[in-house]
């Protein structure tokens, strides 16, 4: 049985992301407008990080429930389809959500602030840039922040993106350089089969390495309040890995579970992070949503890959419209291979496909780079989704 201490022991900065079905009480099912907040468990983590903040850990909440909150405030059953039902349940389920999670940590001598977050944040540096500078600000003062997706202004479908903040919870500790995401949930962590349909199912412990194996292990959703499921979760876990951050799935009805995790207790599965961390603008580049796709031949894939710049001679068509600055796909023989931030448009590159770079200036009339995209500005993808 490995050691998690030697994994754990200089973990300072972590994330803890709280699921849906966590927050509330237990006992709930599809049939039942009862499942109201659980305030002990609320109180429970509120000492938990109370305590690692003694022991000079930093603690970000990423805190689900918004939607099933204000769906028992309103009355209404669980799972409505209607998006606006939804928008309008998470608008009033924040407010409330964020008034327990206030009272939890006031018996503690605590503050908490909230932070509401859309994946086309994560599109902008400079947003992404002032929310790692808002986030340690907070931790300065000794605040808690507690995150979550504002679904109430979300345009696609609420949880799609991220999964009952699965991936949002990811996304944020990569981003603000996190040592350790904590993901509780109602589940013991990750099974090589599933628990409830084989009595012989295997819980894992450690995770080395994302195999196709083991992500032919995530099922659908444990249960209908929350949306994630072990799917969502691996992928949470391969985005942190990496950003050099270990990820640990465990039950939130395991007492004191995240001070026992800290201290090394074998509880939940741990994936651990690559050795090699990629830098912090390539992981923005990677996750920031794409405006369009630049197709590229194998001699320009070989190339990037390689860490050069994408050249215009190696592009064979474009798809999609966008400007200078906008982060694009390069694709390859159809599979996308890598992310990067163009400096020409898209109805630039349509002109100049193809060309050599001494060209570039006789088509266009001018010339912004030598390079389309420069190896500074690259980001080679792992499969993420």
């Amino acid at each position: 049985m490995t050691d998690r201490k030697q994994f754990l022991n200089d973990a300072n900065k972590i994330v803890v992301k709280i699921g849906t079905s966590s927050i509330t009480k237990k006992g709930c099912d599809d049939t039942k407008e009862n499942c109201s907040i659980d305030p002990s468990f609320m109180d429970s983590i509120a000492f938990q990080v109370s305590e690692l903040r003694k022991n000079g850990k930093e603690v970000i909440l990423v805190s689900s429930g918004a939607i099933g909150v204000g769906l028992h405030e309103l009355g209404i059953a669980p799972k409505p389809r209607e998006i606006p039902i939804r928008q309008a349940a998470a608008a009033v389920g924040q407010s409330i959500l964020m008034q327990y999670w206030s009272d939890a940590f006031s018996k503690y001598g605590m503050k908490v602030a909230q932070i509401l977050l859309t994946y086309e944040f994560y599109s902008d540096r400079v947003s992404y840039l002032n929310l790692r500078n808002s986030i340690s600000t907070l931790l300065e003062y000794g605040v808690v922040p507690i995150i979550n997706e504002n679904d109430c202004t979300c345009t696609n479908e609420i949880e799609a993106i991220f999964g009952d903040n699965d991936k949002l919870s990811a996304m944020v500790a990569s981003k603000i350089d996190a040592d350790l995401l904590i993901i509780l949930s109602d589940i013991d962590g990750l099974f090589d089969k599933n628990p409830k349909t084989h009595s012989d199912a295997r819980l894992l412990s450690l995770v080395e390495h994302i195999t196709p194996e083991i992500e032919s292990y995530g099922g659908d959703p444990t249960s209908f309040k929350g949306v994630g499921g072990m799917r969502t979760k691996i992928k949470a876990a391969k985005i942190c890995s990496m950003a050099g951050c270990y990820v640990l799935i465990a039950n939130s009805e395991v007492k004191n579970v995240v001070m026992k995790i800290l201290l090394g207790e074998e509880i939940g599965t741990l994936f651990l992070a690559e050795r090699h961390i990629r830098k912090n603008r390539a992981r923005w580049i990677i996750l920031a949503r794409a405006s369009g796709t630049v197709r590229v031949d194998a001699g320009a894939k070989v190339a990037v890959i390689g860490k050069n710049s994408l050249l215009p001679a190696g592009i064979v068509g474009i798809e999609g419209s966008f400007d200078r600055g906008d982060v694009v796909k390069l694709e390859c023989e159809g599979k996308v291979f890598a992310k990067g931030i163009t400096d020409y448009t898209s109805e630039e590159l349509m002109q100049i496909k193809g060309a050599h770079t001494n060209e570039i200036e006789g088509i266009l009339g001018y010339k912004n780079y030598d390079n389309v995209i420069k190896k500074e500005n690259i980001g080679i993808l792992e499969e993420l989704n």
